[in-house]
């Protein structure tokens, strides 16, 4: 089991207007691409096998025998655990794209406003700046096939430009009114897994992981050295929403913040020895106070962070009860190109707590438990936020922690719901509010050009009244109606906007930095900081 990576990849699902609950899926990587073959004697038949040769050869009408040997085996690893899973040989090389970190693409970030795809930013150095591709091109055509109009969207556009690297392609754009050809070479493109870092004040550093990427270690060490340089003493660590990922990614962080050869996590399955990871440098940040911020997406990798920095006592976990995914997974090539990935182990804090909530009622009730965690009150009280039947363990310095769930908060903050509706979840998924921003900041960049940092656009911008007004008539075209929203949706939508506002200049770090400005969770954890 040296030298083996985890991975694991999640699949959102949207379960109701305040939540998204998500399906991680997480597997040893490196080195553990396995033949069925290894396995087993090729000559003995299954019944299985027998079955599906007298449909082949007997049966009235003709079949696709390998349609039915994918339901087949899907239903079989549907009784397993939530988490193995069949992989088909169409979607192995999306799925590793997405934990990899990198891709065959053009150098572009893009999204669909009014059914046409508009460039919203070109990867320096990339395949589309060499080629002259600019922000606000709008893309009419793939290789001369209209991409344009009702029948496509992000996903299927993507899926369209992405591709093998070293492959050419020629995208028609509109830029202004004038029609331009213009040919492009694919090329490696990193996906960032760090989605901002930067100092909420002289002596804290905040950096937001999306995932466990191939690369999110390397990524995670040059921010660090870059806040450092800026005065870092102190560090809030942010894993909201993270699914996991590699498992290595994780342990190397971990190492950063704990000393000597403390136990950062631990494997062990039926059929499995147990493994143990542990500190094994001198790490960035040893000492100095230590903030993670969770909530109920934040799974796997992130869980293995959140529970050895509680275990060791070495900082405060801040937010909500985690997703509660602690199983290991590893993947099984098969001889027809798909791969299974299949539950191998379990994962375990330092002190023997188990991260993975129970299944045993099956898949749906496993997979509802994000929706029953909002109707029980476990979003809103701390009380209701606890492990159902989780077994107490004590940290190194007595304090009760609990497992078989997920992790625990060490200080609960509550999600506020009075800023969101039926109507706002209206809004913000119909494309509606999306495209109204593009917009206005492109018919009033002049206005925009003005703001040098996220704190100006913050403090200065004086147009959200007129931006408001705008927003109101833009929406009831689509018979979304603003009018009677109450003062605190108001607010929220007004901090989006200018969220939206900062991401189309300044890219995620802009639109994390004034969404943070009014973030409970980052509030409280600069009040601990300074206790």
């Amino acid at each position: 089991m040296t030298n083996k990576k985890k991975l694991q990849i999640w699949l959102p699902l949207l379960l109701s207007i305040m939540m998204i609950a998500g399906m991680y899926l997480g597997y040893n990587l490196k080195g553990n691409i396995k033949q069925s073959n290894n396995f087993f004697n090729k000559d003995k038949r299954s019944s299985l096998q027998e079955i599906l040769d007298l449909i082949n050869l007997k049966y009235v009408d003709s079949v696709k025998i390998d349609s039915i040997q994918e339901v087949t085996i899907q239903n079989i690893i549907s009784t397993l655990d939530p988490h193995s899973v069949y992989i088909p040989s169409t979607s192995i090389q999306e799925m590793n794209d997405n934990i990899s970190g990198n891709f065959g693409g053009v150098g572009i970030e893009f999204n669909m406003f009014k059914d046409t795809v508009h460039v919203l930013n070109v990867v320096p150095d990339g395949p589309s700046d060499k080629a002259g591709i600019q922000v606000t091109d709008r893309i009419i055509s793939v290789d001369d096939k209209d991409v344009t109009g009702k029948n496509f969207s992000s996903e299927k556009i993507k899926k369209i430009i992405r591709g093998e690297i070293g492959s050419k392609l020629t995208l028609g754009i509109l830029r202004n009114s004038t029609l331009l050809k213009i040919p492009i070479q694919r090329n490696v493109i990193d996906i960032p897994a760090i989605d901002a870092a930067y100092m909420l004040d002289k002596k804290t550093g905040y950096i937001h992981l999306s995932k466990f990427s191939l690369h999110s270690y390397r990524e995670f060490m040059q921010n660090m050295e870059k806040l450092q340089k800026e005065g870092l003493e102190n560090l809030v660590f942010d894993l909201r929403g993270n699914g996991g990922g590699l498992m290595n990614e994780a342990v190397n962080m971990l190492d950063e913040f704990l000393s000597d050869d403390k136990l950062l996590v631990y494997t062990k399955g039926l059929n499995t020895a147990k493994r143990e990871y542990r500190a094994i440098r001198d790490g960035l940040l040893e000492k100095g106070k230590l903030i993670i911020l969770v909530d109920e997406l934040s799974a796997s990798a992130s869980e293995v962070v959140a529970g050895a920095i509680q275990d060791w006592d070495r900082g405060t976990i801040i937010g909500r009860r985690t997703f509660g995914k602690g199983l290991v997974q590893e993947q099984y090539a098969l001889s027809n190109g798909s791969a299974i990935r299949l539950t191998v182990a379990r994962y375990y804090t330092p002190i023997g707590r188990s991260i993975q909530r129970a299944y045993d009622k099956g898949k749906k009730v496993y997979m509802d438990d994000m929706f029953d965690r909002y109707q029980h009150g476990d979003l809103y009280f701390s009380d209701s936020n606890k492990v159902s039947n989780g077994k107490e363990y004590k940290t190194k310095a007595g304090r009760i922690v609990y497992g078989n769930g997920g992790i625990m908060p060490d200080i609960f903050v509550a999600y506020d719901s009075s800023s969101f509706s039926n109507t706002t979840a209206k809004l913000l998924l119909s494309g509606v509010f999306n495209n109204f921003t593009y917009d206005y900041y492109h018919n009033n960049k002049k206005i925009f050009d003005q703001f040098k940092s996220t704190a100006d656009l913050l403090n200065n911008f004086k147009e959200m009244n007129r931006v408001w007004d705008s927003l109101v008539v833009a929406a009831i075209k689509d018979s979304i109606s603003l009018k009677s929203i109450s003062d605190n949706i108001r607010k929220e939508l007004e901090l989006r906007i200018l969220a939206n506002f900062a991401r189309i200049k300044w890219r995620s770090l802009g639109f994390q930095q004034v969404m943070n400005s009014k973030d409970k969770m980052i509030e409280k954890a600069l009040e601990e900081i300074k206790k």
